[in-house]
């Protein structure tokens, strides 16, 4: 899965804000998930998935405990595209500006 579809989820992105903060387990990931979005334990462990698979999060196994840690790799890339989007727009709607500024015989107002 790809790291855009994965952070589309508000819970997803509420288990990454967390993540951000330091490695954590995935039952609190889960408690966390339950507390802020009301659902289970087996509906949070398929979104830890989908986290794994887009490449947002490794986890550890520690005695009988999973422990999950952000790699912000993808989010850097993430990042990454939106800064070339906003370069890219804020571009073209300059140059609208200086269009719509500018009289058809190229003279300002």
């Amino acid at each position: 899965m790809d790291v855009f579809q994965a952070v589309a989820d508000p819970v997803r992105r509420s288990m990454v804000e967390r993540l951000a903060r330091g490695e954590v387990t995935a039952g609190e990931l889960a408690d966390l998930a339950a507390e802020r979005f009301g659902i289970r334990q087996p509906t949070a462990s398929k979104h830890l998935k989908v986290l794994r698979e887009s490449g947002l999060v490794t986890s550890t196994v520690d005695a009988q405990r999973r422990v999950y840690r952000l790699d912000p790799g993808p989010l850097d890339e993430l990042a990454g595209w939106a800064s070339r989007q906003t370069s890219f727009w804020t571009g073209r709607l300059d140059a609208l500006e200086r269009h719509l500024e500018t009289d058809h015989d190229g003279s300002t107002p």
